[in-house]
């Protein structure tokens, strides 16, 4: 079988970690970035590099086509890992904010798994892996446009795992938690561009906020590098039997059981001393 797979958002963090590795292991990637000069990067590295940029529907077909000419019309698994956070209080983002994000986090994934589901159904096999988020199960205050596009992801990604229960083709979320990458520094771009800071009840927050996303490193205790989702990603494309979520971080994992064990009220009081 030849392994092949498509992963987007490489550029930096868990998918440029995650394509070294993959390749590094045999697998012919295919590596995807939104801006050239990102695809030229990772080519110059060794890479099989694609632009595919997740607002656009012509970029995400032609990608697939690309993809599909590398891989001789066939391709083993998809990661689609390539998504931003929109910090913000939910009454302060306007709709279109949420539409951008959704667009890229939700969205572009929708149509990319449309256009390689019937690759994988004619060929009998295949591998879908979502990379999630704690946010996408458990909530916390200024994040709820990124919330809820994981929250989305994550019953998007059920529904079809139940619809391909009579196929060969395995879907598995991953579900990590603090993870030192550039999401903070995307974020404060996402920030800056859709809230007034000044014009806010939240501005004291806010400025907090800004504080956090311009610092050079993660101040949490339980970050970890971007190699830690090295190993439920290999598991999720090899297990005989894939689990459905890989947890990665140990808030996570707290928060899986909690949500479980806890009352909603106990559980949204420990939610907001988290954020």
């Amino acid at each position: 079988m030849n392994k092949s797979i498509l992963i987007t958002g490489c550029s930096t963090g868990i998918g440029y970690t995650c394509a070294h590795a993959l390749a590094k292991r045999g697998y012919k990637v295919i590596a995807s970035c939104r801006k050239t000069e990102d695809v030229e990067r990772l080519t110059s590295e060794g890479l099989t590099c694609i632009q595919l940029d997740l607002n656009d529907s012509e970029s995400i077909r032609r990608a697939v086509e690309v993809t599909l000419e590398l891989t001789n019309g066939e391709l083993y698994a998809l990661f689609n890992n390539g998504a931003y956070g929109q910090p913000g209080a939910l009454e302060d983002l306007p709709v279109e904010a949420l539409k951008k994000q959704f667009q890229t986090n939700f969205f572009g994934w929708h149509e990319l798994v449309s256009l390689v589901l019937p690759v994988m159904r004619k060929q009998g096999y295949g591998r879908i892996v979502q990379n999630s988020s704690v946010l996408g199960f458990a909530a916390m205050k200024y994040r709820g446009a990124y919330n809820a596009s994981k929250f989305a992801l994550e019953g998007w990604t059920d529904t079809l795992r139940l619809e391909l229960h009579d196929t060969d083709i395995q879907i598995s979320l991953i579900e990590p938690g603090p993870i030192e990458t550039q999401f903070r520094e995307n974020a404060k771009v996402a920030f800056q561009t859709w809230i007034e800071i000044d014009r806010s009840y939240h501005r004291e927050k806010y400025r907090q906020q800004l504080t956090r996303l311009n610092a050079k490193n993660s101040e949490n205790a339980f970050v970890l590098p971007p190699e830690s989702c090295v190993t439920p990603l290999v598991d999720a494309l090899e297990s005989p039997k894939p689990k459905l979520r890989y947890r990665v971080t140990t808030p996570t994992k707290v928060f899986a059981i909690l949500k479980r064990l806890l009352p909603s009220r106990w559980l949204d009081e420990l939610l907001r001393r988290a954020a």
